[in-house]
């Protein structure tokens, strides 16, 4: 198969790239040019025809939402419902990451479910195979982990987050800088750490890069160069275990495009505010402005049970500052596995986060000026059309009707519009002068 970036190569605008560019509202050429450069990836499912979604420079911050059962909640019916939950809240993208039950299984009714592009993380299934088949996932076998990850590609996964940046270097980081506050959070870097140490071997997926981006390109699936060395605390955000994947995957980032694959770098985690801006510029520049996937940013550790809210600070300003996809955070971070409930705030938290962010990114903000006028004339039907989430809007207002029906029970016959629009009937039209 011919990848997207090697028709933007060859000067062809496919369809894929017309359908991106109408609905990102820029031109095809613009838009074919920065794929090229692998400054955009195009998101897509080629098997059973998913919903693109463009990643990149200039174009919407993209939300992903990710699933999966656990080793002790397996429900398949439920990762469904949470899947079409994500799709119907406003996800781009799916992360199908079962531990539990038949991960083949769950993850072809998953893609065949939604219309959204799904990715996945085949460390995952790897090590769960061989724990189920050997009680040990040290014995892994990398002719296995290929063969799986072409299995994964075939069944229609759209992106993979593959952790091809440990290496043996990174584990010696790790260790001189006296191991971390946090841990390590990763599932598949951890896994993968442990492989390395007990079986005194590199990584096969950083040793062998070409055979991982070789089995992409044969799909066109986008290769997410992953994290798993992201710091899962704000203490151990920028230390040199993570620096070092992270320049290893900038690497790795612009050989795998020059071999034809889009490709993309996955960043952390848990970010202070004032450190997120320096680490979205050391990646951009690094990498020749590759997309950046990144997690949260968790901005704190201290808010379990809230921490869609200190993530949803990090995604404002991840936008912001140059992110491209952000993967959602549920309230049931750190604590269990997320519910249907969870799945639908934390698209919501996410997507409401990056839109702020693609403000300031990209001075849109027609949509709050036109909510704001409706919001001042007291139209409520026409805030409920422009609000991201009329259903809850509606809602609130409904289950606690006012008196005067212009009016909210804030304010009841206090309401300020009420009161003073009357002064300014000539004016409400007029647009002000700022």
């Amino acid at each position: 198969m011919i990848t997207q970036i090697e028709y933007a190569r060859k000067g062809e605008i496919t369809p894929i790239m017309q359908e991106v560019a109408d609905k990102e509202d820029i031109s095809a050429e613009l838009l074919r040019d920065r794929i090229a450069k692998g400054q955009i990836v195009i998101i897509k499912d080629h098997q059973n025809g998913s919903v693109p979604a463009g990643v990149g420079k200039g174009l919407r911050t993209k939300v992903n939402a990710s699933i999966g059962t656990s080793s002790d909640i397996v429900d398949e019916e439920l990762e469904i419902r949470k899947a079409r939950i994500a799709q119907e809240n406003g996800a781009d993208t799916l992360m199908e990451l079962s531990v539990g039950g038949d991960l083949d299984r769950i993850r072809q009714r998953v893609i065949e479910s939604i219309d959204v592009p799904v990715g996945n993380v085949p460390l995952y299934q790897a090590f769960c195979e061989m724990k189920r088949k050997h009680k040990d996932p040290d014995k892994l076998d990398e002719e296995f982990l290929f063969d799986l990850i072409e299995r994964q590609c075939a069944d229609g996964i759209a992106f993979m987050a593959v952790h091809c940046g440990i290496n043996l270097l990174t584990i010696e980081r790790l260790k001189k800088q006296g191991y971390r506050y946090g841990g390590l959070v990763s599932k598949g870097g951890a896994h993968m750490v442990r492989w390395m140490i007990n079986n005194r071997k590199d990584n096969p997926l950083y040793e062998k890069f070409d055979r991982v981006v070789e089995i992409l390109k044969k799909y066109d699936v986008v290769l997410s160069l992953g994290n798993g060395m992201r710091a899962g605390a704000i203490h151990d955000s920028s230390d040199r275990a993570m620096i070092q994947e992270l320049v290893i995957n900038c690497e790795l980032a612009e050989i795998g495009r020059e071999m034809g694959c889009q490709t993309m770098v996955e960043g952390p985690g848990h970010v202070p505010l004032d450190e997120i801006e320096q680490n979205i510029q050391l990646q951009k520049k690094m990498s020749g402005d590759a997309p950046y996937y990144v997690l949260g940013p968790l901005t704190t550790d201290v808010a379990p049970g809230y921490d869609h809210l200190t993530a949803a600070i990090g995604a404002a300003n991840s936008a912001r500052y140059g992110a491209d996809l952000v993967c959602y955070i549920t309230p049931a971070e750190h604590l269990a596995l997320p519910d249907e409930n969870d799945v639908r705030e934390g698209v919501r938290m996410a997507k409401i986060a990056v839109y702020i962010g693609d403000m300031v990114k990209y001075g849109r903000r027609d949509r709050d000026r036109d909510i704001s006028k409706a919001r001042r004339d007291l139209k409520w039907e026409e805030q409920f059309e422009l609000a991201m989430y009329s259903d809850t809007a509606r809602a609130i207002r409904d289950s606690r009707r006012p008196q005067q029906e212009k009016s909210c029970t804030m304010c009841g016959s206090f309401c300020a519009m009420e009161n003073v629009n009357v002064f300014f009937k000539d004016d409400l039209e007029k647009s002000p002068k700022k």
